[in-house]
């Protein structure tokens, strides 16, 4: 122990006022523990475990060995957050990853409540504290279905295109308030004819006639390729958004939600359907 007999007796001394028992017996030159010093000794033991097993598992944190983490993501960003997720959690498979999908109404609230680790989305909010960082292009392009008389032309004006019906995401929805900025900027106004509360409801509208859409690229990879949707070639198109990966400032990031950050910006960009975007630019 390295320390002398007065000062082990002292400890001991000080010991027994707290417990209020005494926790040794002295018999001839033998000292024995007392029943109130075996269940101290027992409850000693455990604490003493008890601690290393919390250094063991602060340490498989920082090791990321372990712990758990909790994502929210823009529904457009679904189409490859899933991916990336799964291909993190096969990384590090010990730590518990909870999902959540949803609107960016929904993801603003979360952001505000601090109720999520990070949050995938596009365009945050200037007027909220966040630190917010890019990771990948996010294109709108006007979606057609492939027997569209426009499907096929070069360069087709912005004032022509509006004059289609439009089928657009409902209110609340990131993609919604970008299509109204850019046309607001462009001083024209699309009939809408109906409103959608998702990217499959849009494309399945769009396929059956019922309007053009916007969407952004990341959704349309199985349509195009089977050919059951074209993306038209407007003029000022696409609308180049970013995604990005967001928490609030100040907030302290645990081990496992650092990695996923990290792993975002370096593993993120890869995700991008390379051959359609530089098909639409």
């Amino acid at each position: 122990l390295h320390l002398t007999q007065p000062a082990v007796s002292m400890q001991v001394k000080q010991l027994e006022e707290v417990v209020g028992l005494p926790l040794f017996e002295q018999m001839g030159r033998k000292t024995f523990l007392t029943d109130a010093g075996h269940e101290l000794y027992r409850y000693s033991r455990a604490i003493s475990s008890m601690f290393a097993e919390m250094d063991d598992v602060f340490g498989a944190l920082k090791g990321m060995e372990r712990g758990a983490l909790s994502v929210s993501v823009a529904t457009t960003a679904g189409y490859f957050a899933t991916r990336l997720l799964a291909e993190f959690a096969r990384s590090y498979p010990q730590i518990q990853v909870s999902l959540d999908v949803t609107n960016r109404e929904t993801l603003l609230g979360q952001l505000e409540r601090n109720e999520r680790d990070l949050v995938i989305m596009g365009r945050p909010p200037a007027e909220m504290e966040l630190e917010a960082e890019p990771f990948m292009d996010n294109p709108l392009v006007v979606l057609a279905p492939a027997n569209h008389p426009l499907a096929g032309k070069k360069k087709i004006p912005l004032a022509e295109v509006a004059k289609e019906n439009f089928v657009v995401r409902e209110e609340g929805s990131g993609t919604r308030s970008a299509i109204e900025r850019f046309f607001a900027a462009h001083a024209v106004q699309p009939t809408t004819v109906m409103e959608l509360g998702s990217n499959e409801a849009i494309k399945q509208a769009v396929i059956a006639g019922l309007g053009l859409g916007i969407a952004s690229i990341h959704t349309l990879e199985l349509e195009l390729e089977s050919g059951r949707l074209v993306v038209l070639d407007v003029e000022d198109f696409p609308i180049v958004r970013h995604w990005y990966v967001v928490h609030r400032k100040g907030k302290r990031l645990s081990p496992a939600a650092q990695a996923f950050r990290a792993y975002v910006l370096q593993e993120g960009p890869k995700q991008a359907p390379a051959a359609l975007t530089s098909s639409t630019r």
